[in-house]
């Protein structure tokens, strides 16, 4: 199950969100369009992913993953086909939000409610099972872009990943189980925020909005620090007296950091309530930041690091931690709720972020450290919250 949907998970990060990094430059210039216009383009599908989040979701909670990512399968072919065959600019928009509907129904949180869906509270290992091997879509998915722009050009690319839907993702989705997996249901004790436990039993099912209210801002900042770093990092390192080569060379070490992150919460981490972990993977940015502002060229390693840690650890919390504090009932359209002002900020961080780097420089990292401390503060509040009350 975890082999089946991080290959998907693969595919469906790979031939989305990080496609335009390559086929932006030549399919504006083919089509006479602003490459801003297609970034654009982008956007728009990443806000139309969050207004079907909680759709998809609710969907998934009903009927189960498999119906709803074969559908998925079938968007991203429709969308990428006509990305490849069109002519004109707005047939680029039309075909980007197609493929916004796939990415809102057919990234993380589809796969995770999938799993909840068939393993309920038992799904926690899993889930991060499936961030660490769609953990290397960038590293898959860029080579393979790069090689299909090489060989039949953007169009024949797009035409490429859209195949690869079909004859790959829609058979791998149609193996899924259609009702939820037997398993013996955990049992389901209140459970200390930070304290080590076996059971991922809910520890807050009675959470209302202003729980929810707190997690979603916590994803939200996350999500536009993560996309920030992920559209200027290497302008930002030269910003801080880094040579090209050289920030180039940090902002590599991201992809690897968010793995080695991500085992660690699989190792280390997997027996602590997952508030323990997102409040130490909060923490990695604003701590980052400070080494990079005292340690110079070495401070810039140790940023990658702690930034690329921090935010791989935080992938498998936004799946983890609402599961955890509320419980497996309702996951699916709670999660599309949750991580909707996630995606619109996704959506929006290059452009805003980019104006802060036109105003302040690389001190425009003090903008993303200072959000980073308050989901730190906002998620000890929870956890402050929730603590048992003695008896």
């Amino acid at each position: 199950m975890v082999a089946a949907l991080g290959s998907t998970q693969t595919l469906a990060w790979a031939s989305s969100y990080y496609l335009p990094a390559l086929l932006a430059a030549p399919l504006a210039a083919e089509l006479g369009m602003a490459v801003t216009h297609v970034f654009g383009a982008f956007t728009l599908a990443l806000v139309i992913s969050a207004l079907v989040g909680p759709a998809a979701g609710r969907a998934i909670d009903r009927h189960g993953g498999r119906a709803v990512l074969r559908v998925t399968n079938l968007l991203f072919a429709v969308g990428l086909g006509a990305l490849g065959l069109a002519q004109a600019e707005w047939q680029v928009w039309a075909a980007w939000c197609v493929i916004g509907l796939a990415m809102g129904s057919g990234l993380y949180d589809a796969a995770f409610a999938t799993l909840v869906r068939l393993y309920a509270v038992s799904a926690r290992n899993a889930i991060t099972g499936i961030t660490l091997i769609a953990g290397f879509a960038s590293t898959v998915g860029w080579p393979l872009t790069q090689w299909g722009l090489d060989t039949w050009g953007w169009r024949g690319a797009c035409l490429g990943w859209a195949a690869l839907h079909l004859l790959v993702g829609l058979p791998l989705h149609s193996l899924l189980p259609g009702a939820p997996v037997e398993h013996t249901p955990p049992v389901q004790t209140a459970v200390t925020p930070g304290q080590a436990h076996d059971a991922a039993a809910p520890t807050h099912p009675h959470a209302g909005t202003g729980v929810a209210a707190v997690l979603a801002a916590v994803f939200a900042i996350a999500w536009f620090t993560s996309t920030a770093m992920a559209a200027h990092l290497p302008l930002l390192l030269q910003a801080q007296g880094l040579s090209a080569p050289a920030a180039l060379g940090v902002a590599m070490l991201v992809g690897p950091a968010q793995v080695a992150g991500r085992l660690l919460e699989f190792g280390l981490l997997r027996r602590a309530h997952p508030l323990l972990s997102s409040r130490f993977a909060t923490a990695g940015h604003p701590i980052g930041v400070a080494l990079l502002t005292l340690g110079g060229p070495l401070g810039a390693w140790l940023f990658a690091v702690m930034h690329g840690m921090g935010n791989g650890i935080l992938t498998i919390a936004k799946g983890t931690l609402p599961l955890v504090v509320f419980g497996a009932a309702g996951y699916g359209e709670r999660q599309g709720w949750l991580m909707a002002p996630a995606r619109i900020s996704q959506a929006f961080a290059p452009v805003l972020f980019g104006l802060a780097m036109a105003r302040w420089g690389g001190h425009a990292l003090w903008l993303t450290a200072g959000l980073g401390l308050l989901a730190l503060a906002l998620l000890q509040g929870l956890a402050l919250r929730m603590r048992p009350s003695p008896d």
